[in-house]
């Protein structure tokens, strides 16, 4: 009987606490600059794009949470050195890769003041899609799951969101072997809109 109403009373407190705090839920797009490091691609930063919808949980007068949902393509090239790392791979010339994910950011917001907040936390991606077999036998060449952090500013006017962050890779993405490691890295630059 205790442990039923100790769990009443918590879910009362959740139920009231959700309630008192600011809710907002909107939608993004945006730019994203990127590229994978490692010796098998190019070292230059490609053009992407993403986009999908954000919820803005306030926490207090100074803290949020603001899990995001996004569709992410990012797009590279690969390197003269590809085949010399896997000779018995495709290619033998330079090929560009497009890799979609599906991305759920979840950023802690601090808000420095009215307009201006600072984000940060992680981020889980899945990919669900990549334009090219970089491996002979059809075996994908990058794995399913990718985690990184991100960091970056928001300036918020009405309900506009104006926003720019970076996104540095942690997980190895080269599923062929452990002879090169594929670390994503992104600058995204974009706009949201809160509707509620």
């Amino acid at each position: 009987m205790k442990i039923k109403l100790l769990f009443l009373a918590m879910a009362v407190l959740i139920f009231s606490t959700a309630r008192a705090q600011s809710i907002h839920l909107g939608i993004k797009v945006g730019t994203n600059i990127n590229k994978i490091s490692g010796k098998s691609f190019s070292d230059q930063f490609n053009y992407g794009y993403h986009l999908g919808a954000f919820t803005e949980i306030g926490l207090g007068s100074k803290f949020a949470i603001q899990p995001e949902v996004l569709f992410n393509q990012i797009n590279t090239d690969t390197s003269s050195l590809f085949s010399k790392i896997y000779t018995s791979l495709n290619p033998n010339k330079i090929l560009n890769i497009k890799l979609s994910y599906l991305s759920i950011p979840v950023l802690l917001d601090y808000k420095v003041n009215k307009f201006f907040t600072i984000q940060a936390g992680p981020q889980f991606g899945i990919l669900i899609s990549q334009n090219e077999k970089l491996v002979q036998n059809g075996k994908d060449a990058f794995r399913k799951g990718d985690f990184s952090m991100l960091a970056g500013v928001q300036l918020k006017i009405a309900h506009f969101r104006i926003y720019g962050r970076y996104a540095i890779g942690l997980t190895n993405i080269n599923d062929i072997d452990t002879k090169d490691l594929w670390k994503s890295q992104s600058f995204q630059l974009g706009i949201g809109f809160a509707f509620l």
